[in-house]
């Protein structure tokens, strides 16, 4: 169901509310740890929130981590709420998952099971809203923006992919790995270690989030 109209903004736009409405968020510990959804919550009216959010797993199926991997936990959604936000991709860079490509629906690969996902949701509920949030910028154990990982590839790649899943699919894309301001020199203001956000960094994703979701 779409959301319904509140009223009328600036030069006539329309301004949207999500009041009544429910929103899923799948990803990593960064989701899971749900510094985010109330302060977005508040601030747009979702009636009802679900935290699906897996500590130290990546979108990519398999390994040590297959049980809480982002697809595998999205697959087990018993019904898809109307709004659907996945943010993953820091773990399967820092995993060293395998990026894949566009051209095959491995779940074994970080393209693939992101593939696998979005049109598992989209065929559940073709009026959901699925929006995909790119990985933040990192500076963590050896694992920044600049370090390949042991596949060969980094962060940004996983990042440039969210972006190109969006263009694929046409569902919205925010892009926090380039525009959310956190980067080498502001991480220590922003988050705890390098990676997870303190209450500064919540603050600053919630913001960029509720101006994102708003126009939906």
């Amino acid at each position: 169901m779409l959301p319904e109209e509140q009223s009328t903004g600036l030069w006539g736009r329309i301004v949207m509310n999500w009041s009544g409405r429910s929103w899923a968020t799948l990803g990593d510990s960064i989701t899971a740890a749900n510094g985010y959804q109330p302060l977005v919550s508040a601030e747009l009216g979702f009636d009802t929130v679900y935290n699906y959010g897996q500590s130290g797993c990546p979108m990519t199926a398999g390994g040590d981590t297959d049980a809480g991997a982002t697809v595998k936990v999205g697959y087990r959604l018993s019904q898809i709420p109307d709004c659907v936000t996945i943010f993953a991709g820091t773990n399967d860079y820092r995993l060293s998952k395998p990026l894949g490509g566009l051209g095959r629906k491995d779940p074994a690969t970080y393209i693939g099971a992101y593939m696998t996902l979005i049109e598992h949701v989209l065929s559940e509920n073709p009026l959901v809203r699925l929006n995909l949030w790119t990985p933040l910028q990192r500076d963590k154990d050896g694992y920044d923006t600049e370090s390949a990982n042991e596949s060969g590839h980094r962060l940004e790649d996983y990042a440039d992919a969210v972006r190109d899943l969006g263009k694929r699919y046409a569902l919205p894309v925010l892009d926090l790995y380039s525009e959310s301001g956190m980067n080498k020199f502001t991480l220590p203001a922003f988050t705890e270690d390098g990676l997870h956000p303190n209450q500064r960094g919540y603050e600053r994703i919630a913001a960029m989030a509720i101006a994102f979701l708003r126009r939906l």
